[in-house]
């Protein structure tokens, strides 16, 4: 590792031989806050599952796709992963903000037969027709349908493509333009593994156009 002034220099052979939870933290922050979602499951007879992930990214409008990467399978039991691929749906809800730290604890290593949901002081809430519980508390959730699986070969992790069936936004928090207001929404947000963020407000700019560069500059 180089320190030049005030920044600190990782060289690839660095980061192999940093301690491995410490590696993981660096490089979860490196990329800049995530944001924070809780995944809801059910199982094929039922139960019902809760797990937090900073994994998201939206693929796509139209159709409307949204990814999950999913840690190696084969190191411990992957409730969340083994819930869609049985059933084919799940959900994905905006962690409230006021409820980080219970979100935080749906990470432990809950038995299958315990519900996060209960566990964890989450309360389920359902759509007719929709195999998958939504969180209740959450006012930004995703009912999804599983349409795709790649496996990244290159360290083992495993990407899963939903289709959006279903978009609940609370009143209040969506704008004219179809912009969703996090403030408004008190979602909260992730660094690394474990720290949560709320969310300021932010700023909102025009298209931008070569011949408007010099306009936002300023």
């Amino acid at each position: 590792m180089v320190q030049s002034g005030t920044m600190r220099h990782f060289s690839r052979e660095d980061l192999d031989n940093l301690e491995r939870r410490f590696r993981a933290n660096l490089l979860n922050c490196a990329t800049g806050f995530k944001s924070a979602n809780l995944v809801g499951t059910a199982s094929a007879d039922g139960s019902t599952n809760l797990a937090v992930f900073n994994s998201a990214v939206h693929i796509g409008a139209d159709p409307p796709l949204i990814a999950l990467i999913f840690r190696p399978l084969g190191e411990v039991d992957r409730h969340t992963y083994d819930n869609i691929k049985s059933t084919g749906v799940y959900t994905l809800n905006h962690v409230p903000a006021v409820m980080a730290r219970n979100a935080h604890v749906t990470s432990a290593k809950f038995p299958r037969a315990v519900s996060e949901f209960g566990a964890c002081g989450f309360t389920e809430q359902r759509l007719d027709g929709f195999g998958a519980p939504f969180v209740l508390e959450s006012r930004v959730k995703i009912g999804l349908r599983f349409v795709e699986e790649t496996a990244i070969r290159l360290n083992g992790t495993t990407m899963l493509i939903g289709q959006v069936e279903h978009l609940i936004v609370s009143d209040g928090v969506l704008g004219a333009n179809g912009n969703i207001d996090l403030v408004a929404a008190g979602s909260a947000c992730i660094t690394g593994l474990d720290t949560y963020h709320t969310v300021l407000a932010g700023d909102t700019y025009p298209y931008a156009k070569p011949e408007h560069a010099e306009d936002l500059r300023k």
